[in-house]
Formats: structure tokens, C-alpha cells, sequence
């Protein structure tokens, strides 16, 4: 006697449940487990990061002189080669073949061609991955190396403690942050050193600048070096190695005295801290000169700061200030002013904490578009 229809029609319940645990598995391999619109905000992000990337290439100014109804071709021609020019001339010509393929299919349907053309696809694809894959452990190998350029803890200061975060925006950055004792510790009357800094550019060139900044700058202060001697024989030494002017660093350079609370600075052109007083007061530490590696016979002034219990000093880069949601707005100066004067007396890490999810706030899941560095210094209050 045969089966029923519909039981011979359906598959059996084992094998249904089988075939939808692997595509369930399928689906958090691909995905990593993340949600739709967890996956559809990250590709918004990729898509307005790769428009940026190709549309610098583009001269707006000649597209706007066009006709409307031109402009949309021109957009799309002109990112079509701002596309094809990022490859190398082999894997140009194989792209134009899979394209040409591609268009021969739809006029003779033939499945040769579509399959000819996907597989020149996928091997552009894989090509290109490859790079990119090997480009990214290069860079990672590089980002290890950066990481023992600066403090992973910070250091032990009587009465004081220091907090700091870094986030570039790629593996390696320009941004440099330091604190230590260049000579001698707390105990023996030495002075604290704080340093952020910002090299001109982005990723690889940036990164190196930013370690012969870090090598230069730590031999100058071992040598006993005072606040001011110091910047100027960093600002000679980056202005032999700037290209004329193209790759300067802005920078605050300040030393902090323990005993007194006093804090000496030189603001070379960076982003003005914020000294926030216990009273909830603001100051701007702005006193300096122009950037680094601009003007080697530049004069810098320096000022000082005495520190109360309860005071915070906030360091931090352009990167904190410029990042901009996915409407393109920038967090801006008043947003990071409102968020420093709503600073609770907390601890400095705690600080820190409080001012980066702020801004992470804000950006949400926007691409990060510089990068981001920030440092807190706080006067703790007697026990």
C-alpha cells in the first residue's frame, strides 16, 4: 500500500528541522549574530564612508556647471572611474572584461558569458580581499608596535590621577598621548609630564611621525630638559622633518609639580584643554605658539595653572570635537563644553568614561571619520 499523498509531498519533520538549523548556523556565521537593522546601519555607515572616499575625487565645482539633467550621468561616470583607477592596471582590465561580458549576456542571453563574468568577478573580488586581509595584519602588527609608544597604565601621582583613552581611526593613528615622570619620581620631587599631541595626516605617515615625536621627545626629557628648552628643541627637530610646513603637530606640553599642585604648559597650536574647577568653573589653557614643524625660529609662551582638589583638567583632540553623526552634524565645541560642565565629581577613569560615551552617544553608529584621543588629570580631595 502506498503512502498519502501528503505525507509522500512533505518532507519528513527530522529533515525540515535539519535544513533549518543549518541555515539558522549559516546565518550567525554570515551575520556574527547581529540583528537587521544592527547590519542595515552598518552598511549605511560603509556606504557614506566609500562615498567620501571615491567622491574626493570628484570635482563638484565642474558638475555643478552642468545642466541638471546632466549631472547625474557625469556623477555616475566620474565615480566609476574614481573606482577604476584605485586598481591596479590588470585587475582594471579584468573588471572591463567582466562588465563587457556582463552586457553581452543581456543582448544574446547566453549563460556563457554571465558565468564568465562572475567568475571574473569573483576573482577581482578575491584579489582585492587578499590585499586588504594582508594590508590589515601588516597594519595590525603596526598598531602592536604603536601601543608600547605610549602608557598602557597610568602612573602613580601623590594626590592625583591620570586617566587616558585612545581610538584611532584606522589600526594605527596620528594622535600621541603621554604621561610619566622624565627623571626622577614623585617621591624624590620629580615633575609629572603630560603631553597630547596631534601629527597632521592620518594612518601610516602619521603613525611614524608620531613615533620619532614620542622617541624625540622622551630622550629630551630624560635629559633634565626644562618645560620651555624642551618645546623648542622639538619644534627644530619637527621642522627638519615636517616637508616644509606639510606635516606639522600640534601639541600641549605641560609639567605638573606634585608638591605645589603647580602646572607649567605650552599649548603649541593644539585644541585649548579645559581646566574645569571644583566650583564647576572653566578655564582654557591657550598659552603657547603655533604648531610644531612650522617655523623653526617660532617663540613659545608658557603659562602656569594651580590645581585645587576637585579640579579636572581635560586633554584631548580635534577628533573628539569634529565627529559627526549620520546627518553629518559635528558634535562641536558648545556639545563638548556642555558635557565637561556636567562632569560629576567622579574619579578620573570614571571621567573619562562619562565625556567618551557623550560622544558616542551623539555619532551612534556612524563610521569614525578622525582620530580620537582624550586624557584626564584630576586633583583628588583629601581622604
Amino acid at each position: 500500500m502506498g503512502m498519502p499523498p501528503a505525507a509522500s509531498q512533505a518532507p519528513p519533520l527530522r529533515q525540515r528541522e535539519h535544513f533549518t538549523t543549518r541555515v539558522r548556523n549559516f546565518w550567525q556565521r554570515v551575520s556574527e549574530g547581529r540583528q537587521i537593522e544592527d547590519l542595515w546601519s552598518q552598511f549605511a555607515a560603509d556606504a557614506r564612508a566609500s562615498y567620501g572616499f571615491y567622491g574626493s575625487d570628484i570635482d563638484w565645482e565642474e558638475i555643478k556647471k552642468l545642466p541638471q539633467w546632466r549631472r547625474p550621468f557625469h556623477v555616475a561616470k566620474e565615480f566609476f572611474w574614481a573606482l577604476l583607477l584605485k586598481l591596479t592596471p590588470a585587475r582594471r582590465v579584468l573588471l572591463l572584461a567582466a562588465l563587457v561580458m556582463l552586457v553581452l549576456a543581456g543582448g544574446k542571453n547566453d549563460f556563457r558569458f554571465e558565468f564568465f563574468a562572475a567568475v571574473a568577478l569573483l576573482l577581482l573580488l578575491s584579489l582585492e580581499l587578499a590585499d586588504k586581509v594582508t594590508m590589515k595584519r601588516d597594519l595590525e602588527i603596526a598598531r602592536e608596535i604603536q601601543s608600547w609608544l605610549v602608557p598602557s597604565f597610568p602612573p602613580e601621582v601623590p594626590g592625583a590621577e591620570v586617566a587616558f583613552a585612545s581610538r584611532p581611526q584606522n589600526s594605527v593613528a596620528g594622535d600621541y598621548y603621554d604621561a610619566f615622570f622624565a627623571t626622577m619620581g614623585a617621591a624624590d620631587g620629580g615633575k609629572l609630564m603630560l603631553v597630547i599631541a596631534d601629527v597632521a595626516g592620518k594612518s601610516i605617515p602619521a603613525a611614524l611621525l608620531m613615533a620619532t615625536l614620542q622617541a624625540s621627545l622622551r630622550t629630551i626629557a630624560g635629559e633634565g630638559a626644562s618645560l620651555a628648552d624642551l618645546v623648542l628643541r622639538l619644534n627644530r627637530y619637527a621642522c627638519a622633518h615636517s616637508l616644509d610646513g606639510r606635516r606639522f603637530t600640534t601639541a600641549v606640553l605641560a609639567e605638573y609639580e606634585p608638591a605645589t599642585r603647580r602646572l607649567s604648559y605650552v599649548n603649541a597650536g593644539h585644541n585649548a584643554p579645559i581646566l574645569r574647577r571644583a566650583n564647576g568653573d572653566m578655564e582654557k589653557l591657550d598659552i603657547g605658539g603655533v604648531p610644531l614643524g612650522i617655523d623653526a625660529a617660532t617663540a613659545y609662551e608658557s603659562s602656569t595653572k594651580d590645581l585645587n582638589p576637585g579640579d579636572a583638567l581635560i586633554f584631548y583632540t580635534d577628533g573628539v570635537v569634529e565627529a559627526f553623526d549620520e546627518n553629518l552634524t559635528e558634535f562641536g565645541s558648545e556639545r563638548w563644553l556642555a558635557a565637561i560642565r556636567a562632569l560629576p565629581e567622579v574619579t578620573a577613569q570614571e571621567s573619562l568614561h562619562f565625556l567618551m560615551m557623550r560622544v558616542d552617544a551623539f555619532v551612534g553608529v556612524t563610521r569614525q571619520s578622525d582620530d580620537i584621543t582624550c586624557m584626564i588629570f584630576r586633583a583628588k580631595r583629601p581622604a
